[in-house]
């Protein structure tokens, strides 16, 4: 192994230095396949003026479809889901891999990553504070369509021998449509999910944020380490792949810690700097609902809000992508509705509060001072916010995005591996081949900018989104059915508390 970090290190210092000819080469080539996949993908018609992404609309109608349909279990299954994650109903005879708590965090700590900083300013630039009422709506049907997804991994997912899981859209999709008499369709959307996850993995889950995580160093050292991105990736690699060699329980311990952890870390500094805009919350607030239903200023109106906020959210949350339903696949539980149950508390983590908080920090920043960040847009944005008040804090917010970073990359990591697994096998030998791979990819991040690319992984994400909604609309009767069963047995005691 060190002498394949060497060699990798020997590669990665050569790619540094001719790194303006490889970048230009590979984005030539690339170029027009990413503009011609995310013309697809991000298919626009325009509604009223605003430019409306087909598939936005998709995951949206879903989650709204969800939400009805489930009796609104993201108002009424919130008490039970923090029950469920303090370990309340944990049966010590349940298999599986990690705790409910863990699986969580997993899941969250693959969704809560740059975005959540950048992301917001982004939605608010461009949607105008409203945005960020549509932001909250959107993460709060959203919770719907995680509790479907989460309780179809854990029904579906594969038990191998030696006790370890497989789980998510590509078993459900397979094993559901194949229980309704569309063995050969039920295969090929399994295969296509996997595939996409694999690639995503790769792209947007691993060399975006390894890439990110270098700027924000590079930026806050005043460029220190112009030349040393390979440096940095191979460190990075190998922090990484010191974590995921060791698979989901290994993943579970450090992002159980570091998730906890970054989300404190970064709410307490932001509620700091709300509470020193404190005269102008009211405004920022008011801003907020107002811009919601009026959109002044905005390019299409209220519509066009309500659309940025929207899209910012399912681009945030993943509320319908399927790839959380990997990680809840691997809880231990003997009943699949109760991984739905602690699935519905990621949209509310990661958009209804860490969103939300972010855009009140931008929001009070800009009632104080209108132009607060000058032309600064997305973490920039973020960080000037912060600077107003905290004029250090950009070195801790630099700390935050790279603990999102990795913990993103640990989370898709995983992701990745499962769709690896459902194409080649379970092998170990496969495994390790993969997550090898995968850390060069992590290296590569921090050395070669492969914009084109990752403009490709990025649709790929997205793209898996239809197969998967299509699959939650087929199995949704069999996770009510699943929901009333367990309610019932929690009735009549059945299932009991043994914390």
């Amino acid at each position: 192994m060190i002498r394949l970090f060497l060699a990798l290190a020997s590669i990665l210092a050569l790619t540094g230095q001719a790194q303006a000819g490889i970048d230009e080469t590979i984005n030539a080539v690339t170029a027009p396949i990413a503009q011609w996949v995310g013309a697809v993908v991000f298919f626009k018609i325009s509604v009223a003026g605003a430019q409306l992404p087909l598939v936005v609309l998709w995951l949206v109608v879903g989650a709204v479809f969800f939400t009805v349909y489930m009796g609104f279990i993201n108002l009424r299954g919130f008490k039970h889901a923090i029950e469920l994650v303090r370990g309340d109903f944990a049966d010590p005879k349940s298999t599986g891999e990690v705790s409910h708590f863990q699986a969580l965090a997993t899941a969250v700590s693959g969704t809560v990553g740059i975005g959540n900083i950048g992301g917001v300013a982004v939605a608010v630039t461009v949607g105008g504070a409203g945005a960020t009422f549509w932001l909250i709506l959107a993460g709060f049907l959203g919770m719907s369509t995680k509790f479907v997804e989460c309780t179809l991994g854990v029904k579906y997912r594969l038990e191998n021998p030696d006790g370890s899981v497989s789980g998510g859209p590509m078993y459900y999709l397979r094993k559901g449509f194949e229980d309704r008499g569309m063995a050969g369709f039920g295969r090929f959307m399994g295969t296509f999910y996997a595939i996409g996850i694999f690639v995503g993995a790769l792209g947007i889950g691993n060399m975006f944020q390894s890439n990110q995580a270098y700027v924000q160093l590079n930026t806050v050292s005043g460029g220190a380490l112009d030349g040393y991105g390979w440096l940095v990736g191979l460190i990075l690699a190998g922090v990484v792949f010191m974590v995921i060699v060791g698979g989901i329980k290994s993943i579970a311990r450090v992002t159980e810690k570091v998730v906890p952890f970054m989300a404190i870390f970064y709410c307490f500094f932001a509620i700091i700097v709300i509470l020193l805009n404190f005269t102008s919350l009211p405004m920022a607030i008011s801003n907020i609902f107002t811009g919601a239903f009026t959109g002044e200023g905005v390019a299409g109106g209220a519509l066009g809000a309500l659309i940025i906020g929207f899209q910012r959210a399912v681009f945030s949350n993943e509320a319908g992508i399927g790839s959380a339903s990997i990680a809840h696949s691997a809880v231990r539980t003997q009943e699949p509705v109760t991984e739905g149950y602690v699935s519905l508390l990621e949209p509310f983590i990661d958009t209804i509060v860490i969103c939300t908080i972010t855009a009140l920090v931008i929001g009070t920043s800009q009632v104080a001072d209108p132009n607060f960040a000058g032309d600064a847009t997305g973490v920039a944005m973020t960080s000037a916010a912060f600077e107003r008040h905290l004029s250090w804090f950009p070195l801790p917010l630099a700390f935050a995005a790279l603990l999102f970073a990795f913990s993103t990359m640990i989370s898709w990591s995983y992701y990745g591996l499962k769709g690896w697994t459902y194409l080649f096998g379970e092998s170990h030998v496969g495994q390790t081949v993969y997550k090898v791979i995968f850390c060069a990819f992590v290296a590569l991040g921090c050395v070669v900018q492969l914009g084109p690319i990752l403009d490709i992984s990025d649709a790929l994400v997205f793209l898996i989104c239809v197969p998967n909604i299509l699959g939650l609309y087929f199995l949704a009767p069999i996770v009510k059915a699943e929901l009333n069963a367990y309610q019932a047995k929690l009735n009549s005691g059945e299932i009991r508390k043994y914390a």
